[in-house]
């Protein structure tokens, strides 16, 4: 082959290589060009529909694109989910999920995969649950609320804030870890939850962090999940600290596009959301709901969601949870 011959070959080539590359280098340039559905599985009104409105608020102001927000509840927000898991993979259907997204698999039959129909862009909100017994329990650890059941069979329940949720889930670990028997009471969300507890009907509680905010006064709290302390609540250790496993996942609100979303499409998104999540007012908004901000890029919050998703699976299974 002549020198030639090789120098027009290699041109050849090198356009060929361009050309695959220019449709997915001219839909991140013009991305987005069509207003975003910011889809919330949930009814309006809640925190995952504040949260929604706020990222939606402030992207629209950056890019001057529309960013809509849908509510799409229903099915404990398996029908939100599915939408967005069937949307076009353009990048103009968004999903913001609760843990529930990856908690519902080994419960439930789906129309959708979790971890194989959406790509993860980021978490923006973080969530630890407590556990709350009444002020007047004569337990003050842990272990001293286990050895109180154990020594009272038959006489404890627990309440959560609904069925294969959460809570659902952390109290049943804690019967399979502790040797425990108290009976599940589940209420339709937190907010009923927390009524119930103060006013002295459950004697434990698995609360979410947001929702028992503003009545840590009302309870003493005998732990918290995650990995570290809570700054709200410094001088109680987390269930590791106290000799049970499991309990390191955290609740979390997370954004998702569908699976076949082209990469540079979902990281200029991506980009777009860690900026907003540093801005001062969002922020406060965020902290204010009694939430911790989040911020992973994209593959970090993968690696959180498969290792979630194992964990849960893991207890739903051996603690044998199943939905009525």
């Amino acid at each position: 082959m002549t020198s030639s011959a090789r120098r027009r070959l290699l041109a050849g080539a090198t356009l060929a290589v361009a050309a695959l590359g220019l449709p997915v280098m001219a839909q991140m340039t013009s991305y987005p060009n069509q207003p975003i559905k910011l889809v919330v599985p949930y009814p309006a009104g809640g925190a995952t529909d504040t949260l929604a409105r706020t990222i939606a608020q402030k992207i629209q102001e950056h890019w001057n694109n529309p960013v809509i927000v849908e509510n799409k509840p229903g099915a404990g927000g398996t029908i939100g989910n599915n939408f967005v898991a069937k949307a076009p993979a353009d990048g103009h259907t968004v999903l913001l999920a609760i843990t529930a997204l990856i908690q519902q698999p080994p419960l439930m039959s789906l129309t959708y995969d979790p971890l194989k129909d959406f790509q993860p862009v980021t978490r923006i909100a973080i969530s630890p649950s407590v556990f709350a017994v009444q002020p007047n329990s004569p337990a003050n650890t842990l272990k001293d609320f286990v050895a109180l059941v154990k020594a009272n069979p038959g006489k404890y329940s627990y309440g959560s804030y609904g069925a294969g949720t959460s809570s659902h889930i952390q109290g049943e670990l804690l019967n399979t870890q502790g040797g425990l028997d108290m009976t599940h009471v589940p209420f339709q969300g937190a907010a009923p939850l927390v009524v119930n507890m103060k006013g002295g009907q459950l004697p434990v509680a698995f609360i979410d962090s947001a929702t028992v905010r503003p009545h840590l006064a009302s309870f003493k709290i005998l732990a918290v999940t995650g990995t570290k302390r809570m700054p709200a609540l410094p001088d109680v250790p987390t269930f590791a600290e106290q000799g049970f496993h499991s309990y390191e996942p955290l609740g979390w609100f997370g954004l998702l596009m569908p699976a076949s979303v082209p990469k540079p499409v979902l990281d200029k998104f991506a980009t777009e959301v860690a900026r907003v999540l540093q801005l001062p007012d969002v922020r406060a908004r965020i902290e204010g709901l009694g939430l911790f901000v989040g911020g992973e890029t994209p593959e970090e919050f993968a690696k959180v969601m498969r290792s979630d998703a194992e964990i849960y699976a893991r207890i739903i299974k051996q603690a044998n949870i199943k939905l009525n």
